[in-house]
């Protein structure tokens, strides 16, 4: 039984991989033929002067990839459609069309300002009802054995849960492979999460999704570590943490969420941080926000800067993997 968990765990890696990189290499030149170029922002300094031009609304080679592989296997009996796999697939290819018409606005308009945030927020709102209607609400930590019924204050924490996670991802995009990189490692971890996670209905499924996004993401970075190629964009950032956000919550492992996504909960923490500062006292704490530009205004090498972040990822998500499953 676990050599068979682990060849669906492989096989589903290696699927994600090897169709992205094939379908990258497609979609990549789409991408260049429709100018669909990104404006860099010149407060970002010399460093990134040379990325302005690069294609973005580069998640979609990996977003349509993951829909196709898990539909073919959904097809071939490989994966059960579950009920919380729609879920998850329907907030997945919604927040993907979101970000996409954000990325769509900001390349037409030739500046950073897609859709408002109060549009943004509004739509997710809507997904915060939807994943929690019906549910009780109590806050369930299995690990512990701890239920904390927390009445009208869980819907709160799901919304919280919910739009913090699709947008940490979003402000945590700004170097050459960091979101990817950071995505995948997360993706693994509530992986092997769920499938240690027998109370969810359809929690292999779930699995396999989520390793699914992990190889996708993978082939990725392929063409979006430095120098890169593509970016990811909204298209990809926005649909990524929805999704990362979803599976935590159908999964009961909202707090083990803060711990996979701690690098991005940090650089959240670090833009709030900074315009409360600016806003309240007139002064910065950091020499720029999000935390990842404050290291490369210290001089740090933007690959050193995504291999430190890197690092801390994995380590955050090992921990979460053995609160979360083993402990």
């Amino acid at each position: 039984m676990h050599l068979l968990v682990l060849a669906k765990a492989v096989m589903a890696i290696m699927l994600g991989f090897v169709i992205t990189v094939i379908f990258g290499y497609f979609a990549l030149k789409w991408l260049k033929k429709q100018k669909l170029g990104q404006n860099v922002s010149k407060t970002l300094g010399k460093r990134h002067e040379q990325k302005q031009g690069t294609p973005t609304m580069g998640g979609i080679m990996f977003i349509i990839p993951i829909i196709v592989i898990t539909m073919a296997l959904i097809l071939t009996d490989k994966m059960q459609f579950t009920s919380n796999l729609f879920i998850v697939l329907f907030v997945f290819i919604t927040y993907a069309l979101l970000g996409y018409i954000d990325d769509y606005l900001v390349v037409k308009k030739h500046n950073n300002k897609g859709l408002s945030i109060f549009v943004k927020l509004l739509i997710q709102v809507f997904f915060y009802i939807y994943l929690s209607s019906g549910n009780e609400p109590v806050l369930d930590i299995h690990t512990l054995g701890i239920k904390i019924d927390l009445g009208w204050l869980y819907g709160a924490f799901l919304l919280f849960v919910l739009v913090g996670s699709s947008n940490s991802v979003n402000i945590t995009d700004g170097l050459d492979g960091l979101a990817g990189g950071l995505s995948a490692i997360a993706f693994f971890a509530f992986g092997i999460i769920c499938w240690g996670s027998p109370w969810t209905q359809g929690n292999e499924d779930l699995a396999i999704f989520c390793f699914v996004t992990v190889g996708a993401l993978v082939g990725f970075l392929v063409y979006n570590c430095y120098p890169a190629k593509v970016f990811m964009g909204d298209t990809g950032s926005l649909a990524l943490g929805a999704v990362l956000g979803s599976v935590a919550i159908i999964t009961n492992h909202e707090i083990t969420l803060g711990v996979v996504a701690g690098v991005f909960i940090i650089e959240t923490l670090s833009v709030i941080i900074q315009l409360t500062a600016i806003k309240k006292f007139h002064r910065k704490v950091f020499k720029m926000a999000p935390l990842h530009h404050h290291f490369e205004k210290l001089g740090w090498a933007e690959v050193d800067i995504v291999r430190l972040f890197w690092s801390v990822g994995l380590i955050l998500s090992m921990a979460a993997i053995g609160f979360g499953v083993w402990i």
